[in-house]
């Protein structure tokens, strides 16, 4: 490819508005421009580094026996209804109408539609296990596009869907899809890591791993363990602080009886009257309460009000401590879980917002299990300004519902070893899922067994963000001077330099250079534009294509400059040894 003709419209400065290294970059390199926010055009050098992503993809997919179809972005409402998702997806769900108000939506995923086509043309267990994927573009109303192509509204993604006859099958599948996954990023030379992970909107019945680009601009937090393999996200991390009595959590009734517990009018204390009033005027917050009192963050415990679907309900962790509203959601099967308002705080607790306590409450009381390792606490005493001290769990508030419903925090234990746990930000860029009988069930996709009777497939789906892949490879991997493609992606292999389009000598010896890594097979960008040399070598680091050639003053000797672009480390070599080094 000749660059004189090529459009890369590179910039010296990034726009104020980019705010990640990789969408400076990609901005500045000229592999993308925004339309409107959240929505890129790929130009032609970012459309060949999408290409080579979805090459791999399709050669890991293919080594992995899975069938490539192309399904609608446009989708007819009435599948979402069929699904249940329609009303629960949210805002980020874009819908519209048709000339003759039918209702239809613009696919984040695919689910529904892939299930209703598996539904109409699969009967048999014969024809099990079965797994589809394709490429194309999706849509997420996201109501903060930031980062670039990290958190867009339209996007190019990988999604892939797997059809077994038992359980047993969606295991074999679910890792086969793991195990390309994990093939895939490694191709892009990404540094990855799968982390369990919660299923969020897309939900299921199993398990779900989700893998994290590390990277520090990260919008999730991966918690790993220092001393053994276990890996998750936040919002589904385990962890405790190394301090609770086994004994004590024996009690632990269970997270069903949980669920069961909403719906029971009432709570009493286990006891009364062993406590101290503190009086803490328009003291409200954990902070000012430590600051006053001089003791530590720990020592107190948080009493939360939630709306939980259409009940009240109370969340207990320690001071030092956050709700992880994504466990106490699914310890409650719930669908929704909001903090409640100021006016709703203080009907429940008769206090206004800050003093809300567990004693007395006629409400269901969920304790994180690290509060019910606690010997006393401070909590609020549901009178305004007045907190109580040497309460203690177990005596003066009840434990029948407790379990993790906190975050994990760094210095944790790890549950399987009880090695330290560590933090790091992470880009997801793929996550599997094992959905089971999820849309099966709703959209009545069944199929006949070997005795002729009809059961339900077990699904799994897996996805990969093709275009995020960009931004997390960019994210790690540049430099002060630009972007360092991974060889696999980069849009081109060799940026071949003529220094001077004036010099007949520097011009023949390119273009015969220009035609035998060509005839190799070598991709090569030929940049013979009239410029001045400093901006060819300028533009070049900032595309970071791996390998660069300059032709220059030594052509007449048959001499080149010979750069990779990851070392930085430049050698003069003969022209005729060119293709054998790039080729070798």
């Amino acid at each position: 490819m000749r660059q004189e003709k090529l459009l890369i419209p590179t910039l010296r400065e990034a726009p104020s508005e980019a705010e990640a290294i990789s969408h400076q970059l990609l901005l500045r390199a000229g592999f993308i421009r925004q339309v409107a926010a959240g929505i890129y055009t790929y130009l032609p050098l970012g459309l060949r580094v999408l290409r080579k992503v979805s090459a791999i993809v399709r050669e890991e997919m293919e080594l992995a026996g899975v069938q490539e179809i192309l399904m609608p972005a446009m989708q007819p409402a009435e599948l979402w209804h069929e699904s249940g998702r329609y009303e629960v997806y949210g805002q980020e769900l874009i819908r519209f109408q048709d000339r003759h108000q039918r209702e239809f939506v613009l696919g984040p995923t695919h689910e529904e539609v892939i299930t209703a086509l598996v539904r109409n043309e699969v009967n048999s267990y014969r024809k099990l296990p079965l797994t589809l994927y394709q490429i194309q573009t999706k849509f997420r109303d996201e109501r903060r596009p930031r980062f670039g192509l990290l958190r867009g509204r339209e996007f190019l993604m990988k999604d892939a869907y797997s059809f077994d006859s038992s359980w047993e099958g969606l295991d074999s599948s679910y890792r086969s899809m793991y195990d390309a996954y994990c093939r895939i990023f490694a191709r892009c030379g990404l540094n990855y890591r799968p982390v369990e992970a919660d299923a969020g909107a897309i939900g299921g019945e199993g398990g779900t791993h989700e893998f994290m680009a590390l990277a520090d601009i990260g919008e999730d937090t991966v918690v790993s363990c220092m001393s053994c393999d276990y890996a998750a996200n936040l919002e589904k991390a385990e962890g405790h602080s190394g301090e609770a009595d086994p004994s004590l959590l024996l009690q632990v009734e269970g997270n069903a009886e949980a669920g069961s517990a909403v719906n029971k009018q009432g709570q009493a204390a286990a006891g009364a009257g062993h406590y101290d009033r503190l009086h803490t005027p328009d003291t409200r917050t954990i902070q000012e309460l430590a600051q006053s009192t001089g003791m530590a963050a720990s020592s107190f415990v948080k009493t939360l009000i939630y709306l939980c679907d259409e009940n009240y309900i109370a969340v207990l962790v320690r001071g030092d401590h956050e709700v992880n509203e994504i466990k106490v959601k699914h310890a409650l099967d719930a669908e929704n879980l909001v903090l409640a308002d100021a006016a709703a705080i203080e009907a429940i607790t008769g206090a206004p917002t800050g003093f809300a306590g567990p004693i007395g409450l006629s409400i269901p009381i969920l304790v994180d299990r690290s509060v019910a390792a606690m010997k006393t606490v401070i909590v609020g005493a549901n009178e305004q300004d007045y907190h109580l001290r040497n309460v203690q769990p177990g005596r003066d508030f009840s434990l029948r519902i407790m379990g993790d419903y906190r975050n994990a925090t760094e210095g944790d234990c790890c549950p399987r070893c009880g090695g330290g746990l560590v933090f790091h930000r992470g880009i997801e860029v793929g996550q599997v899922f094992k959905l089971g009988t999820k849309y099966s069930e709703k959209l009545d996709a069944k199929f006949l067994d070997s005795t002729g009777r009809e059961q339900l497939m077990i699904m799994g789906c897996y996805g990969i963000g093709i275009s995020r892949i960009l931004s997390a490879v960019v994210e790690q991997h540049h430099d002060s001077g630009g972007i360092l493609w991974p060889n696999a992606i980069a849009p081109f292999y060799v940026h071949l330099i003529m220094v001077s389009v004036k010099d007949t000598e520097q011009v023949r010896l390119a273009e015969e250079l220009y035609r035998q890594l060509k005839v190799a097979g070598v991709e090569v960008l030929l940049d013979d534009r009239d410029e001045r040399p400093g901006v060819k070598f300028k533009d070049s680091d900032l595309i970071g294509i791996p390998i660069r050639i300059t032709v220059g003053r030594q052509a007449a000797e048959g001499l080149v400059e010979y750069r990779e672009r990851r070392t930085a480390e430049q050698i003069v070599i003969s022209a005729d040894t060119v293709v054998a080094k790039v080729t070798g």
